[in-house]
């Protein structure tokens, strides 16, 4: 007996839509892949959250026995994983980015080891350089996947360079003690080592619709990686610079790293105000606390103010009810949180 087919419907941001036929039984990401509908996807078991979408019109359920990282709700407001979600009717959905953005599908290329530096007591800046013939267009704020060498194993990392710098790209990554990439960085790598890395991914990135804006970022850590690539890009970008205030904090002044780099933003951009935050012993000039304390009235100045934040979850939890009482549109927060490796 055939399955009944339903019509799904995605409307994009940018005011595009696409339809395409699914079968009752099957998961909506997989029939719009095989309809070659842009949508953002990585991990096709609901677990990364990049396929998020919200339900405007009729019915879809997350498929009976599957995980999803969605909370009760959420899932009760209507958002759906398009990777674990059926539907149960005629449908539409809406996702928050453009119709453009996932046209730029994610692809493995090589890379060699250009440099690893260690730039804060738990932190080094790896520096890459694609292999001649090799290309890869990434937003600012999305992730790639790396290969750990001898490991087995991927892990995940948003550039902190922007596409502009390709064939090289800088990432900041975070030591954890036994970690993978870590053990890789610390003791076995060197420069002229071939990586692969496959992306990008990510619905994290720089709205360009919003280019213009006030901007608001918050990131704890290394959370700052993808931060530094969407200032980036703005400062790259035509026309008059928005108003923007960078939020950033480690535990203590020794943690913390690319303080250069920011006070050279802050030369570049006039419309860049950093804070700068530290749990304990802070320095003349930093803000004691962290970066969601340092975030106070008058902050935001315009209702189409925008948001990025990255770093642990409970800090983008903070900064997104400060930022809401602050008059930030929550539909205007946009947010990468750290994933513990396996």
């Amino acid at each position: 007996m055939k399955e009944q087919i339903h019509q799904v419907t995605v409307n994009f941001s940018d005011g595009i839509s696409r339809s395409f036929d699914v079968e009752a039984g099957s998961n909506i990401i997989d029939a719009a892949i095989e309809a070659e509908i842009p949508l953002l996807y990585q991990c096709r078991s609901g677990s990364c959250s990049t396929c998020i979408a919200q339900l405007a019109e009729g019915e879809a359920k997350t498929r009976a026995g599957a995980s999803s990282t969605l909370l009760g709700s959420e899932y009760a407001s209507g958002q759906r994983l398009l990777c674990v979600c059926q539907a149960q009717s005629d449908c539409t959905f809406e996702v928050p980015y453009g119709s453009e953005v996932g046209t730029s599908a994610a692809h493995e290329v090589h890379t060699f080891v250009d440099s690893v530096e260690r730039i804060a007591s738990n932190v080094m800046r790896l520096t890459l350089e694609l292999a001649d013939g090799e290309w890869v267009e990434f937003r600012p704020g999305q992730f790639m996947q790396i290969q750990v060498p001898g490991f087995g194993v991927v892990r995940s990392y948003s550039p902190s360079s922007t596409a502009t710098a390709v064939p090289k790209m800088e990432f900041l990554i975070r030591l954890l003690p036994g970690g993978a990439m870590s053990s890789y960085l610390e003791e076995k790598a060197a420069p002229d080592e071939v990586l692969s890395l496959t992306g990008p991914y990510g619905a994290f990135f720089l709205r360009e619709e919003s280019r213009r804006a006030p901007h608001i970022f918050v990131a704890g850590g290394t959370g700052l990686a993808p931060i530094l690539s969407m200032i980036d890009s703005l400062r790259q970008g035509g026309g008059r610079k928005p108003p923007m205030l960078l939020s950033f904090g480690c535990l203590n002044p020794q943690a913390l790293f690319c303080m250069e780099d920011i006070e050279l933003r802050q030369q570049w951009l006039p419309s860049l105000d950093a804070r700068i935050c530290v749990d304990q012993d802070p320095k003349p000039g930093m803000h004691h606390g962290n970066p969601v304390s340092a975030l106070r009235e008058g902050d935001v100045t315009s209702p189409d103010t925008v948001a990025y934040l990255c770093g642990p979850q409970p800090m983008i939890d903070a900064a997104t009810r400060r930022l809401v009482e602050l008059g930030v549109n929550p539909t205007n927060i946009f947010a990468e949180q750290f994933v513990a490796s396996n």
